[in-house]
């Protein structure tokens, strides 16, 4: 298991002893800002019962939409992995870029132009104040590890992400890889 400083690109995995938390429980989250006034995220292994075009209308797009986070849940967010195709990009790292125009980006979806395997759409997303993100870290709330899959994070990150991240730590985590997510429901 590796835990680095975090920065942007790198992605956080929640401890497993972040039981209580419903936001953050079993969650993957890919760092898309860090810097002196805090910290931007989002979680990447937790689908949502909707699609883009239950948001988005004029689109008839079918791509799931994700929890990003608890932070300003009514507005959506993505990251995708085709600037060149999206101006306005900013690059978080390894060919992962967030934002864009967004009219654009609903052309390409409605010329069939982007794939789930290109773009991933979030409801909010996770904030972190100035320090905030230090004192979980303190606390044990997170493992900060390299995002080895670069750009194809956006089609490899699922709902068993955490789990894979648990089997891949190894030792006292593997424990955790099969626990239920809520032990007292054991």
């Amino acid at each position: 298991m590796i835990s680095l400083k975090p920065e942007k690109g790198v992605l956080l995995v929640a401890e497993p002893s972040i039981i209580g938390d419903v936001s953050f429980n079993r969650s993957v989250v890919l760092l898309a800002e860090y810097n002196e006034d805090g910290a931007v995220g989002f979680i990447l292994n937790k689908p949502l019962e909707y699609e883009l075009k239950d948001f988005v209308p004029e689109v008839s797009s079918n791509l799931k939409v994700y929890n990003g986070g608890p932070v300003e849940q009514d507005n959506l967010y993505f990251i995708h992995r085709v600037p060149h195709l999206i101006p306005n990009s900013i690059e978080i790292s390894n060919g992962i870029y967030w934002g864009g125009d967004f009219t654009t980006i609903l052309d390409l979806l409605q010329n069939q132009e982007l794939t789930n395997n290109e773009i991933r759409f979030f409801l909010g997303y996770s904030g972190w104040a100035n320090n905030q993100l230090e004192q979980e870290l303190e606390l044990q709330s997170w493992v900060v590890t390299p995002n080895e899959y670069k750009n194809e994070i956006i089609s490899k990150s699922n709902t068993n992400f955490w789990k894979e991240k648990m089997i891949e730590f190894g030792g006292d985590y593997l424990l955790w890889s099969n626990a239920p997510e809520n032990p007292t429901l054991n």
